[in-house]
């Protein structure tokens, strides 16, 4: 599996909030970007070959730079960490390509936007779209506290402010989600972005109002818990064109087996959310346990997220590159 690789230094590097910081990346040798749009991330290649996705909130349409929130996760696998304590300004790193799972749906329909805590990332980005093409929609951002709330000078901006309301815990309570969704004007969609417990609220209270789900959209940062049924059961991988087969044992990932043979393969979450590894299946049949494929597109069995899903047949032939 190919991917587009830019090379970009670390132009700013600055507090956003309490554990937030922001990154200012810029083309190392000049020239455009591929453009920003609302919604979209970008995966940082960091120190000690980690991968790690994170949202882009700069003004959609810019080519000169991309602007991304990363929080210290306390349950950190060493993403943020590294994004924190070792880049430096003037840092050249690789990044991937913007790719946008969580992007605004181009109907007329009213948008509200719901973030919690860093979830403000990619909401930013939506927001400061809807606002310059004029658009109708709300946002509601929720935090602990104002200390731990990024990007509060940009939602105060005079395009912003008046579609924005903040819901801070230690001031006024947590958000009723009810009242925020009842406040909604008829078909108007949903789009929320936050920790797994703030995004399941959201659409729990969407559901219980009626709200169908075409207008319901979800950015996740972690995969949300999976029941498997049974035990992981070993199976092998042949790489089409070499025959090389590859055994995947009980309590190896697909991705961990094809790294170990040293099969060029770029992970990222490593939990089926991103989609970095997607990898084409051209015979056998998937176990998939992704929740970035969408159900049509898990039941054609032509590709699968070798970070996590198995195989239900004895072997997958897989197209790498």
């Amino acid at each position: 599996m190919s991917a587009t690789l830019l090379q970009l230094r670390l132009a700013a590097k600055r507090a956003a909030a309490q554990d937030v910081v922001e990154l200012t990346l810029e083309p190392a040798a000049g020239g455009a970007l591929p453009p920003v749009e609302a919604g979209a991330h970008v995966e940082l290649h960091l120190p000690g070959g980690l991968v790690r996705p994170y949202s882009l909130c700069n003004a959609p349409g810019e080519t000169h730079r991309y602007v991304l929130g990363v929080l210290r996760e306390p349950q950190s696998r060493g993403g943020s960490v590294a994004v924190h304590d070792l880049l430096q300004v003037g840092q050249v790193l690789t990044v991937g390509a913007p790719k946008n799972n969580f992007a605004l749906q181009p109907t007329p329909a009213h948008k509200l936007l719901l973030a919690g805590g860093i979830g403000i990332t990619p909401i930013l980005g939506m927001a400061r779209q809807l606002a310059a093409q004029g658009r109708s929609f709300a946002v509601h951002y929720a935090g602990r506290s104002r200390a731990r709330m990024a990007f509060l000078a940009a939602l105060a901006d005079r395009q912003l402010a008046n579609h924005t309301q903040l819901h801070v815990d230690d001031e006024t309570g947590p958000m009723d989600m009810a009242a925020v969704l009842a406040a909604q004007p008829a078909g108007s969609e949903l789009y929320v972005c936050g920790p797994a417990g703030f995004i399941d609220a959201a659409l729990a209270a969407a559901r219980q109002r009626g709200w169908p789900e075409p207008r319901l959209h979800r950015e996740l940062f972690t995969a949300a818990p999976r029941e498997v049924n049974g035990e992981d059961q070993p199976f092998d991988l042949e790489l089409e064109g070499s025959g090389q087969v590859i055994h995947v044992p009980t309590g190896c990932t697909a991705a961990q087996a094809l790294q170990a043979a040293g099969v060029p393969l770029l992970t990222s979450c490593e939990q089926g959310v991103c989609g970095t590894c997607l990898t084409r299946v051209v015979a056998g049949e998937p176990e998939h346990r992704d929740q970035y494929l969408t159900p049509e597109e898990q039941a054609a069995n032509d590709q699968f997220l070798p970070c996590c899903s198995r195989a239900r047949t004895g072997r997958l032939v897989i197209a790498i590159g």
